[in-house]
Parts: C-alpha cells; structure tokens; sequence
C-alpha cells in the first residue's frame, strides 16, 4: 500500500482545522469518501438521475442498470450466493431491526432466548429488547472475559437449546475485538438458532466471506466503508428471507395489488419499499471497487498495524488506559486519570485531531467497564504512523494542560 497515493484520493485530508493539519481519527463512526465515489454519485446526479425497476426510457434503464449492477458487486464483495440474498437498506441499524421485525418477531414465543454480549452496539441491543418485550423472549447477555473477549467454552454454556437468535457484533467499535464469528454459528446451529452479526465494524477492515462464516444474517453499512452514508446491506440466507415477511409496505415491492390484499414482489424487491437509495447503492458499488482495488487484505494488515502501534505508544504514557485486549483491529479506546473524555476530544480537536468521545452508543458495555465515557481513536487505510505521534503528543499536551489548571 502507497499511504501517500491513497491519501492523495481524499481530497478533505487536505485540510487544516484550527491552524492545524487535519489529522482524521474517527473512521469507526464513518471514514471519509474518495474522489471516485463522490464522482459516481455525481455522475449519476448529473447524468442518469432516473427512478428504478419501474421505467422503460433510457435514464431509467442505466440507473436500474447502475443499482443492480451494485448489488452484484455487493454480493461477489461478501460471497453471497445470490442477488437474492441481498438487500439494501439505509444502514446497519435498519438491517439489524428487519431481522428483529420480520424473523425474531414472528418465529420467537415465551421461553425462547436471545443471546447478545455486553459489547453490542445500541443497535444490536435495542431491536432485541423490543422482541422479547412484545414475545416473551427472554434476552441473555454471555459474559465476556476480563479482556474484553468471547471464550467459546462461556458461550457452549450460554446457548442451549432454548435459543433461536444469537446476535453478535464481528468487531466491537469500542473494544477492536475480532470475535469468533465462525465459531458462534457453528455453537448456535448445533442448538437450532440463528447467528445474525452486526458487520459495521468488520467489513471495511477486513474480507467478509458470509458462506465461510455460515451466519444466517449479516448486517453492515456503507459510510464506515468509503461510501456514502444512508446505504447499507443485510445479507440474508435466501431460505429464511422467503419465508420472512416484509416490514414495510408500499410501492417497489409489491406484485400485485387488489382492494383488500396484495402479494409481494420476490427476493430481494420484497424488502425494498418505495424508491429505492439508488445514488446511495452506486456510490457503494465504487467504494467496493476502491477497496478491492487495494485489497482487503492489505488494508487489514495496515489496519492492524496501526492499531499495535498505537497501543504501544499510548501504553507508554501514564495515567492512560486502554481498554480491550492487546491483538486488535483499527482503533483505540482510552482514558485519561482525572480528564473527562469530553475535554480531551477538545483540547485533541485544538490541534486539528479528530477522535471521538462518549459512549460510543454502547452503554452496556461502558457499564460494563466501570466508566462513563472514553476516548476513541479509530484508523482506516489513509491513517500515517506520523498521525499517530501527533495523537501522543496531544494526548501528552491534554495532560499537562489539566494538570496546570487542577
């Protein structure tokens, strides 16, 4: 990987905040687009701008033509079997809550079991909460180790036979954990349940292979991965989307409409209500293409690189603490002694650095690790060792900074 020929496509890179260089940390909660998928949306704004599926003329035919042709890359970038199992939706958090509406809610009664972990993100968390609510489900938590990781043995333990949906995050956003994704869904299968992951933080870092990690519902979205924002996909098996129904209504997904029932376009149009997010769905198609132009495997290395890095320099720094195991993807979360993350998100932002401070959206798990909020820095494939020394020297800035005033 050349970083400065990467860097030169992200033309927001060149840029100064607060007298400062830019240095962008904050890629987990969305990374920044490359010249060619802000061309691709704008060619098609400019050029072929035209509904989908539905017209005959010719800007109709290249915009159905641009929107499938997305999905096709969709389905070779994750190894779906089919089109058929792959839908567009505006997000992860969208896809994540059809599988609760359209599977969990109607397939689960009382004495059924969900199994998420505390590291789940809100929206792995929430949907989840709501379906037990309204079936009776009972919602289990299996127990991470003291690191922050799954141990296979706690999970045998948890998922009996009870359980019909286990639903877990492939990479944690606050931890950098890889879970073992592959591993869960054998444990859920050989108990009758369904394995669904949350893939936002996975599938920009790293080859995503859905037939490989046998899961039955794969979820992410399209911003964490140099694509626009307010597209997303949920892979499903083609088996368990044909029997779901679809949980919005409207036009696109309809077969046949009478005055008091209709009947459902087949897979995927069936979950596709309305107009479609066809600018969203190309830009997606070329952010595919700049990633696998790379390769996948290139950026997981880089990815991972940084991270230990980053671990290593922020290690050395005292009264700091990073949480989440050692071996790691992409990110960073971290404390100061006696600095709110909040202040020092600010005093890094002076400095033209970007992190991200709070919950992260995963209350859970800052409960979990008897904190109430953390920094977070997060790295994608344009990220420098040199932004890293600028992050340490900010941190070590932020230190001296609070440590004059109190």
């Amino acid at each position: 990987m050349n970083i400065k020929d990467i860097r030169s496509q992200f033309p927001i890179l060149d840029q100064q905040v607060n007298g400062r260089p830019l240095v962008y940390l904050d890629s987990a909660a969305t990374s920044q687009k490359p010249i060619r998928v802000i061309e691709a949306l704008e060619k098609y704004y400019k050029e072929y701008n035209s509904n989908v599926h539905r017209g005959v003329h010719t800007l109709g035919t290249r915009a159905t033509d641009g929107y499938e042709g997305a999905r096709e890359k969709v389905r070779k970038f994750i190894n779906a079997k089919s089109i058929e199992e792959v839908i567009f939706t505006r997000g992860t958090t969208t896809a994540l809550n059809t599988v609760a509406q359209g599977y969990a809610r109607e397939n689960l009664s009382e004495g059924d079991e969900i199994v998420i972990t505390h590291m789940e993100h809100h929206a792995n968390v929430i949907p989840w909460q709501q379906v037990a609510r309204k079936t009776g489900a009972t919602l289990k938590y299996l127990d991470l180790q003291a690191d922050g990781t799954i141990s296979l043995e706690v999970a045998r333990r948890t998922i009996t036979p009870n359980t019909k949906i286990v639903s877990i995050m492939h990479v944690s956003n606050v931890l950098g954990v890889i879970n073992p994704i592959k591993e869960l869904a054998q444990i859920a299968h050989e108990n009758g349940a369904i394995m669904c992951v949350d893939g936002a933080q996975s599938t920009p870092h790293m080859k995503v292979d859905v037939q490989d990690l046998d899961c039955d519902f794969f979820a992410f979205s399209g911003h964490k991965m140099c694509g626009p924002t307010g597209i997303g996909v949920l892979y499903g098996k083609k088996h368990l989307l044909e029997n779901m129904e679809p949980v919005e209504f409207g036009g696109e997904m309809i077969d046949f409409v009478q005055l008091h029932e209709s009947t459902w376009k087949e897979l995927p149009w069936k979950f596709e209500a309305g107009t479609p997010i066809i600018g969203g769905a190309i830009g997606l198609g070329a952010a595919i293409d700049f990633l696998e132009e790379i390769g996948l495997d290139n950026i997981n290395a880089h990815d991972q690189k940084l991270a230990q890095y980053a671990y290593e320099c922020m290690g050395a720094i005292e009264g700091l603490h990073i949480y989440g195991p050692k071996e790691r993807t992409g990110l960073v979360t971290f404390t100061i002694d006696d600095v709110h993350p909040h202040d020092v998100a600010t005093v890094l932002d002076a400095d033209g650095i970007a992190v991200r401070a709070g919950h992260h959206c995963a209350q859970p798990l800052m409960r979990w690790l008897k904190v109430s909020a953390t920094a977070r820095a997060s790295f994608y494939l344009y990220n420098t060792e040199e932004e890293i020394d600028e992050l340490v020297k900010g941190i070590i800035k932020t230190k001296e900074y609070f440590s004059n005033v109190f």
